[in-house]
């Protein structure tokens, strides 16, 4: 099953993000080999959250990612939230659905 890790950022975020980049990003990587999380990444222009990807038997795992990443533990994101998410179309969907096949 697919999870979404949706961030919610502090209004400080870009000036506040590089004291804890590295140990952030080196976090997020160790669940990228432990083969959790897809892809990863602040979203908007300039960025103003950021939406992770998990593939996992549980919400239990991204949210327990949440709780431990520095950005949370310090302030930096301010806010997130684990929706499951029901991929149907590409290569990598949990549950694939073609056109016409039966309901």
């Amino acid at each position: 099953m697919h999870y979404l890790l949706i961030y919610d950022t502090a209004p400080d975020y870009l000036e506040r993000r590089g004291e804890f980049r590295d140990v952030h990003l080196a976090f997020a990587w160790q669940a990228v080999e432990r083969g959790e999380l897809l892809l990863g990444g602040a979203t908007g222009n300039p960025p103003d959250g950021a939406v992770l990807l998990f593939e996992t038997d549980s919400p239990d795992v991204p949210a327990a990612f949440a709780k431990a990443d520095p950005y949370v533990l310090n302030g930096i994101v301010t806010g997130w939230r684990v929706k499951a998410w029901n991929t149907v179309v590409g290569a990598e969907a949990s549950t694939p659905v073609r056109p016409n096949a039966p309901r």
